[in-house]
């Protein structure tokens, strides 16, 4: 006896093509969050219940189930992370924070002391950008919010020049 035989042809032709079509998607959705392949098939064949269970009309019903294995998925690791001790939680943004910032620092005061007074009064001090705009002397908002923008910039391109990651700066 072949498994599923009790499955109508037309609709183990369907799910065989939704599985072409979505499964590699929720695959390295969830892979990219920290997920493993057993995770993304338990997630993938969670969303098939709750679209089989609904039966949507939809279109694209490869993209349904995408977006309802996000949704799944999201859920799962919202409720995963609310069970991590609170203690070391605070531990470890008090490492992150001690350490980025002075890296960052360093990228800033690279762009110079103009960018830096301006990120920081915007990003920091939350200034207005008219009052950044009045503060340093351009001529609008839109002047200062195209200047914040080469600043920013310019801090990329160093991080880029350097070649370091997201992964340099809290390590």
């Amino acid at each position: 006896m072949q498994p599923n035989s009790n499955i109508p042809t037309k609709r183990k032709e369907m799910l065989v093509e939704l599985y072409q079509q979505a499964f590699p998607a929720v695959a390295r959705y969830v892979s990219k969050r920290g997920g493993s392949f057993d995770e993304a098939k338990d997630i993938f064949h969670d969303a098939l219940i709750v679209w089989y269970e609904k039966n949507p009309s939809v279109d694209n019903v490869a993209g349904y189930v995408v977006g309802i294995s996000k949704h799944l998925w999201l859920k799962k690791y919202r409720e995963s992370n609310n069970e991590v001790s609170l203690e070391n939680q605070e531990l470890a943004d008090e490492e992150y924070s001690e350490i980025s910032s002075t890296r960052l620092l360093n990228f800033l005061e690279r762009a110079g002391k103009k960018c830096m007074d301006l990120l920081t009064g915007f990003y920091y001090d939350n200034l207005p950008l008219n009052d950044i705009a009045e503060k340093f002397g351009f001529s609008g908002v839109r002047s200062a919010t195209v200047q914040k923008y080469k600043c920013l910039e310019k801090v990329r391109e160093s991080i880029k020049q350097k070649a370091l990651t997201y992964d340099d700066l809290v390590d």
